[in-house]
C-alpha cells in the first residue's frame, strides 16, 4: 500500500512550519521592502501560498496514484505547468478584485505576475521530484520486502525439506528392527514400538517449530537412543553429559539425531563388541557445542552410505547462520571419531522458556 509523505507526522510537521515560515517572510518582504500595508502584505502572501500548498499536495497526491513508466519528466512538467498557471490566475484574480481600488497594488502585481509564476513553478517543481523520489525509494523498498519474503519462503522450504528427508533413513532402519525382532522376540518388538510411535510423534509436534532448547532436544534424543538400545541391546552404551547452564538454551531443532545415528552406525558397523557412543553439550563464549564421540576403525569402510545426513546438517546450518564451518569432523589418535556441532547463541534467542 503506498504510503503518502504527508501521512507521516515528522513530515507533516515539518512541511508545515516551512510553509508557515515561507508565508510570514513573503508578509514580511512585501511590507518593509516594496512598503505595503500589513493588511495587503498578509493578505497577498496568504492567499498566494494557500494556493501553492494546495497545488503542492494535489501533485503529490497524483504522483502517489499513477506515475507512467515511460516520459516521466514530460508527465511532471505538464503538470506543474498546468498547477502553476491554475494557481497564479486564481490568485491574480483574487487579489485584484480584493484590491480593486488600489491603484498601486493592481500595478505592482501585474508587474510581478512572471516572477510569481517562475517561483510557483519552481516551488511545484521541486515538491514533484521530491515525491518522485519519495515514491520511487517506498518501491524499491517493497521490492526488496518481497525479495527478502520470498528468499526466506524458498529458504524455510530447504530447511524443512532437509528435514524432512533425514527422517525416512532412520523409520525404515527401525521397521527393519522391529520386524526381524517379532520373530526373535515379539516382547522387545511391542517395546520397540511404542517408543518409535512416541520418537514419531514428537517428530510431527516439531514441524511447526524451528528452534528448541537443550533440554527438549535431549528428551528427543533420548527417545532415539531407546530404540537403539532395543535394536542393539548389549552392544550399544551410550554416555551423555549434559552441562545444567545449556538447558536453557537453543538450537534448530532434529540437528543432533542424525549425527548419533551415524555414530551409532559407523561405531557399530563391522564389530561384534560393545561399543560406547559419548554425547557431550557445553557452552564457550555464546557458542553451544555438542560432541558426539565414537570408536572408529580407519580399515573398515561402511557400505551403502551417501553421506546425506551430515551433508543436509551443513546445509541447514549455512543457511540458518551463513557460516559453512559450523559442523567440524576429526579423527583422534586412538581412532575415535569426533563430530562437533557449534550453534551461536544470538541475543533475542538466547535462552527459550
Amino acid at each position: 500500500m503506498t504510503t503518502r509523505p504527508l501521512s507521516v507526522p515528522q513530515i507533516k510537521k515539518t512541511a508545515l512550519s516551512i510553509a508557515l515560515a515561507w508565508l510570514i517572510l513573503c508578509a514580511v518582504g512585501l511590507h518593509y521592502v516594496v512598503n505595503f500595508s500589513w493588511l495587503i502584505s498578509f493578505t497577498d502572501s496568504t492567499i498566494t501560498n494557500l494556493l501553492l500548498a494546495l497545488a503542492c499536495i494535489s501533485v503529490s497526491n497524483m504522483l502517489g496514484y499513477y506515475q507512467p513508466k515511460n516520459e516521466r519528466i514530460l508527465y511532471v512538467l505538464i503538470i506543474t505547468l498546468a498547477l502553476t498557471l491554475v494557481i497564479i490566475f486564481i490568485a491574480k484574480y483574487a487579489l485584484l478584485y480584493i484590491f480593486t481600488d488600489f491603484k498601486e497594488y493592481k500595478d505592482f502585481y501585474n508587474f510581478s505576475f512572471a516572477f510569481r509564476g517562475l517561483i510557483s513553478f519552481m516551488c511545484l517543481g521541486w515538491c514533484a521530484l521530491a515525491n518522485i523520489l519519495w515514491y520511487r525509494l517506498e518501491e524499491q523498498s517493497e521490492t526488496q520486502g518481497r525479495l527478502l519474503t520470498a528468499q526466506n519462503l524458498a529458504k524455510e522450504a530447504e530447511l524443512n525439506k532437509l528435514r524432512h528427508q533425514l527422517q525416512p533413513h532412520f523409520l525404515f532402519n527401525s521397521l527393519n528392527s522391529v520386524f526381524a525382532l517379532t520373530m526373535v522376540n515379539p516382547k522387545e518388538a511391542g517395546v520397540m514400538i511404542t517408543k518409535l510411535a512416541s520418537f514419531l510423534r514428537g517428530t510431527l509436534k516439531r514441524d511447526d517449530e524451528l528452534w528448541v532448547s537443550v533440554e527438549e532436544e535431549m528428551e528427543y534424543i533420548q527417545l532415539y537412543l531407546d530404540i537403539e538400545k532395543v535394536r542393539f541391546s548389549h552392544r550399544l552404551n551410550i554416555e551423555v553429559n549434559v552441562e545444567e547452564d545449556t538447558l536453557n538454551l537453543c538450537l534448530p531443532g532434529t540437528l543432533l539425531q542424525p549425527i548419533v545415528e551415524n555414530a551409532i552406525k559407523f561405531g557399530l558397523y563391522n564389530t561384534s563388541s560393545a561399543i560406547t557412543i559419548k554425547v557431550d553439550v557445553c557452552v564457550e563464549q555464546d557458542v553451544l557445542h555438542l560432541r558426539v564421540q565414537n570408536p572408529f576403525d580407519p580399515d573398515m569402510r561402511a557400505t551403502g552410505g551417501t553421506g546425506f545426513g551430515l551433508t543436509a546438517i551443513k546445509r541447514r546450518l549455512y543457511l540458518l547462520f551463513a557460516n559453512p564451518h559450523l559442523l567440524q569432523t576429526e579423527i583422534e589418535a586412538n581412532n575415535l571419531y569426533i563430530t562437533t556441532l557449534k550453534i551461536p547463541q544470538k541475543n533475542d534467542q538466547n535462552h527459550i522458556n
